[in-house]
């Protein structure tokens, strides 16, 4: 089969990484450039399902490219969490809609032909382990203990999309479980594909319980501009607040549902208190001042020093700041979260919610994508065929500068895309 294929052993890792450092023009250094990381055959071999009950193959109809994606090409994940990530070779894309192409043994829940969204985590319940590990006994399958344990699925890191045993999107097929399944219908493709990250979105808006009526969300990329769309279908009435660097990012803030949008910076406090009120507090030798009668909370979909900082001054007392970009190794002054007893919140994937009745996150995103008042038709911008994903990481590596948002790859162009 065709498929983009990621090599990720420590030397080629780093090699990548070094390669970044040196001018080389565009795409050189990164990880489709010579000598790194990710190549394109058209000669891996096709995926067998596994060898227990329960198991598909599945032909993507598209599937988007993740900023953890991006982050794989140009070798600036986190070490610590290659921990979790043991697979040394992982075809990428974990966000897809599919066909289903083949049942195994034991499938009740989909048949051939059918269209589907794919929850790419394997846990305990997976992997065939009897007792679970005790997160998944806890309701926390997403965060599963046994992320490096192959078990039945034969896969050494969380899910699909990093672990080239069970496949991912950026391939002609990958195989899943029929319980990481979700029936798509006519679910239009451009907004199926945003499954995934929807539901981590709707995820993130969940850890907040809603004390105040308004809220920061910094970053209007692809996990900003989902996460304020959850707000806005849980919160119809709340005051979301987007910060973003560009012209770009402020009109797609707004398509998703945002209240207004500012400027992302120091001046983010001046502003918030003139036009809604609230003193502005200067400590000495700092460059962001305080905003007393802050916001009720912030999701940092950005979580660089800089963002970090910029929440913590931002929000009031014993308010929330949600994690929602990957933060990695930083300095940064975290005397504001003692000081005015914050919360700070990690989060991630899709899972059982007690908010709504122990269903998952990503049930209820496909329900929303059915509707057109769940204001995500802004997210996906760029669409290529699975041959040219090296355009696609380079459009996606570029961002706003390409105006772009969501890239996504086309493997099978047999299989028609569903337009709405």
């Amino acid at each position: 089969m065709k498929a983009v294929l990621a090599d990720i052993t420590t030397a080629r890792y780093l090699m990548t990484a070094a390669a970044q450092k040196v001018p080389r023009g565009k795409g050189k250094g990164a990880g489709w450039g010579p000598g790194g990381l990710l190549r394109y055959r058209t000669d891996q071999p096709d995926l067998a399902l596994p060898k227990a009950d329960g198991w598909v193959r599945l032909r993507p109809e598209l599937a988007g490219i993740c900023g953890s994606d991006v982050g794989l090409a140009h070798a600036k994940l986190s070490l610590v969490l290659s921990a979790f990530y043991t697979a040394e070779q992982q075809i990428p894309g974990h966000e897809v809609v599919a066909v289903v192409d083949d049942i195994g043994p034991g499938v009740t829940r989909v048949s051939p032909g059918d269209r589907v969204v794919v929850d790419p985590i394997v846990s305990c319940f997976q992997r065939g382990f009897d007792p679970v590990c005790r997160t998944c006994a806890d309701g926390f399958p997403y965060i599963c203990e046994r992320f490096d344990e192959p078990g039945a699925a034969g896969c050494v890191a969380p899910g699909q999309g990093f672990d080239a045993a069970l496949g991912g999107g950026w391939a002609e097929q990958l195989v899943a479980h029929e319980s990481q399944l979700y029936q798509a219908g006519d679910i239009p493709s451009q907004r199926a594909v945003l499954a995934e990250p929807a539901s981590i979105g709707l995820h993130a808006a969940l850890q907040w319980e809603r004390r105040g009526d308004r809220v920061v969300v910094i970053g209007p990329g692809t996990i900003g501009l989902l996460t304020v769309a959850a707000l806005r279908m849980l919160h119809p009435d709340l005051d979301i607040i987007v910060l973003s660097p560009d012209a770009f990012g402020s009109a797609q803030a707004k398509k998703a549902g945002a209240t207004r949008v500012l400027p992302s910076g120091p001046q983010t406090v001046e502003l918030l208190a003139e036009s809604d009120g609230g003193r502005v507090l200067r400590p000495r030798m700092t460059k962001i001042p305080i905003l007393e009668h802050g916001v009720d909370a912030v999701f940092d979909c950005v979580a660089m020093p800089e963002t970090i900082d910029l929440a913590m001054h931002l929000l009031r007392p014993t308010g929330m700041l949600v994690m929602v970009g990957g933060a990695g190794k930083y300095p940064v002054d975290w005397s504001l979260v003692w000081n005015r007893q914050l919360t700070i919140q990690g989060t991630i994937n899709s899972g059982p919610e007690p908010s709504l009745d122990s269903r998952t996150t990503m049930s209820q995103v496909v329900e929303w994508l059915g509707d057109p008042g769940y204001l995500v038709d802004a997210v996906v911008t760029h669409n290529f065929d699975l041959p040219d994903w090296k355009l696609g990481l380079e459009a996606a590596s570029a961002g706003p500068r390409a105006k772009c948002v969501k890239a996504t790859l086309r493997p099978n162009l047999d299989i028609p895309l569903v337009t709405g």
